[in-house]
Parts: structure tokens; C-alpha cells; sequence
């Protein structure tokens, strides 16, 4: 009787702790990806480009490529829209789950067509819906990356010059204490001001230039003669130029 007692415990201690690992194993992520359709961004030069990323960089996480944290929940959206303060759709993992890049690919044209393009890029309306996203699913507390392909000029001056101080990311400060803000595409003296001019408190900000993001196809960096899965190259050049893990920098 003892034997058998002794041996129903080892089991359910066993069953317990396997139970708590698949817990821990569930992802955590919670990704929003922002387009900016603006003219100055679709007709600088990078859209296409950026849009060809994104295909690949969101396939690439929710399949867990390269060890890419793969998503508890994914949003996108634009970044902007007709006037300022207005809301836009938020496209939910679902639409993006189960597809090849050239179908996500697919699916970004079609959310985001070039010939209907956002006169006004709102940064702050973005944020803010981030914020109201979290809040609403209840996603407090759990990781935050927030992705932007963009060339990071607010559409707000002051004194004649782009006003980098008129960026809010207050709604963000209390979501998590990891919360990403990450735009790409940027040139060099924008993303010195994202780094240096936004004022913020826990969130994090990283940038990576144009002319970085564009090597991501290089055939050095993404072979063209291995298969997806085994892109170790490229996964790591994601790892490094986009998904780089930013310290915390207070700017007030």
C-alpha cells in the first residue's frame, strides 16, 4: 500500500511539473505592427521594400523560425489615416495564421493599397489604440513589441521644424514594464531623434536606419540556394537589426 501511494505521488508530482512547463512554454508576445501608406514613406523609395519584410519577418515569428519569439497575440495596422485622432482597423493573427510569405505578402497589398494613401501620420492616435487594444484583452503585464515601418517624421512642427517632443507615448508607460517601440526605415537623423527627443519613462525605443533594413535580402544574408527554415543568417540578422533587446533610457 505504501509502494502503491509512493507511486501515485511521483506521478502526479510529475504530472504537476509537466503541466507548469507547457504553462511556461505558452507564448507571451503580444506584437502590433503599424504600415505607415503616408505619400512621403510609399513614395520615398521604401515601401516596397518594407512590405517584402514584413511578409517574411511575420511568417517568421509566428512559425518560430531561428528562434524568433513566436506571438501570443499579432495586430496590424496603419499608422495614420484621413485626419488626426482616427482610429484604424486592427488585423488580429488570425488573418496572417497558416499562410506562405508570398500570401501574407498578398494580404498586406491588399490591407494596405498604395493608391489610397493616409494624408496625415498620426504616431500618437497608434499608441493609443495599442494602449486600448491591451487594455481591452486584457494583455497587462505581458511583453510588448510594437513594430512601425515608417521613416519616422510626425507630421507636427513647431517653429518651423518637425517636432519630435509632440510624440506620446504615455498610454504605453503602464501597459508592461517590456514594452518595444521599434521603427524601421528610418535615416539616421530621424532615429537619433526617436532616441533622444521622445520623451518616455519605462518604454524602450530602438531604430534601424533604411539603408540597414534594405540588406535584409542580401544574398549573403538570405541564401537563396537553402531552404526557409534554414536561414539561419537572416534569423540572426533579425535578431541583431530588429529584434535587438533595447535597455531601458529615460528622456524627460
Amino acid at each position: 500500500m505504501k509502494r502503491f501511494l509512493y507511486t501515485m505521488t511521483v506521478i502526479l508530482s510529475l504530472a504537476l511539473l509537466s503541466g507548469c512547463s507547457s504553462e511556461n512554454k505558452k507564448p507571451r508576445l503580444s506584437m502590433f505592427i503599424g504600415v505607415d501608406i503616408s505619400g512621403s514613406f510609399v513614395r520615398g523609395g521604401n515601401f516596397d521594400d518594407s512590405i517584402n519584410f514584413l511578409a517574411t519577418y511575420i511568417y517568421s515569428h509566428l512559425n518560430g523560425n531561428g528562434s524568433l519569439e513566436v506571438p501570443n497575440v499579432l495586430f496590424v495596422g496603419s499608422i495614420g489615416g484621413a485626419k488626426a485622432d482616427e482610429p484604424k482597423t486592427f488585423f488580429p493573427i488570425q488573418t496572417f495564421e497558416n499562410k506562405s510569405i508570398e500570401e501574407i505578402k498578398a494580404k498586406l497589398g491588399e490591407i494596405f493599397p498604395k493608391d489610397k494613401l493616409n494624408p496625415f501620420t498620426d504616431y500618437n492616435a497608434f499608441f493609443q489604440q495599442v494602449a486600448l487594444t491591451v487594455q481591452k484583452r486584457n494583455l497587462i503585464l505581458r511583453p510588448i513589441s510594437i513594430v512601425m515601418v515608417s521613416d519616422g517624421i510626425p507630421d507636427v512642427k513647431k517653429d518651423g521644424k518637425t517636432d519630435f517632443r509632440s510624440l506620446d507615448l504615455k498610454p504605453l508607460e503602464n501597459l508592461s514594464r517590456n514594452v518595444t517601440v521599434r521603427v524601421l526605415y528610418t535615416n539616421a537623423v530621424v532615429g537619433q531623434n526617436w532616441q533622444t527627443s521622445v520623451k518616455r519613462k519605462r518604454v524602450k525605443v530602438w531604430t534601424q536606419d533604411d539603408e540597414v533594413m534594405t540588406t535584409w535580402k542580401d544574398p549573403k544574408i538570405f541564401l537563396p540556394e537553402i531552404s526557409f527554415a534554414e536561414q539561419d543568417k537572416f534569423f540572426a540578422w533579425v535578431h541583431d537589426n530588429v529584434d535587438f533587446g533595447v535597455r531601458a533610457m529615460r528622456v524627460d
